[in-house]
C-alpha cells in the first residue's frame, strides 16, 4: 500500500474511528476494534486529527454552503485545514464541493 511504503501521507479525522468501531463493538469483536484503533491511531503515514473548534467552524461553513451531512463536512474540513490533496471518497454527492479537490473511487 502506498501509505505503508510512505509514498503518500494520508489524513482523516476521529469521525473515521467512530464509524469503523460501530460494527465490532456491536458484535463484541474487541480484537477487530483494537485493529481499527491501531490502524487509525498508530500507522506510519496516516494522521488522525481530533475534531477541534477550528474544524467545527470550517465544517459548519462547508455544511451550510453545500448542504452535506455533518460527518462529511467534518472530514472535508479536516482535509482543508490540514492540507489534504485530494479528498478521497465513495460518495459522488461530494463532487459538488469545490473548496478541495474531490476524487470519487468509482471514477477510477
Amino acid at each position: 500500500m502506498e501509505i505503508d511504503s510512505r509514498n503518500i501521507k494520508a489524513i482523516t479525522s476521529t469521525i473515521t474511528l467512530l464509524e469503523v468501531l460501530v460494527h465490532p463493538l456491536r458484535t463484541g469483536d474487541e480484537t477487530l476494534a483494537k485493529k481499527y484503533r491501531d490502524i487509525l491511531l498508530s500507522s506510519e503515514g496516516l494522521t488522525t486529527f481530533e475534531i477541534s473548534h477550528e474544524v467545527s467552524e470550517v465544517a459548519s461553513k462547508v455544511r451550510a454552503k453545500y448542504s452535506i451531512r455533518t460527518p462529511d463536512a467534518i472530514q472535508i474540513a479536516v482535509g482543508i485545514l490540514y492540507g489534504a490533496t485530494p479528498f478521497l471518497t465513495n460518495d459522488p454527492n461530494l463532487k459538488k464541493v469545490s473548496d478541495i479537490k474531490v476524487l470519487v473511487l468509482d471514477d477510477y
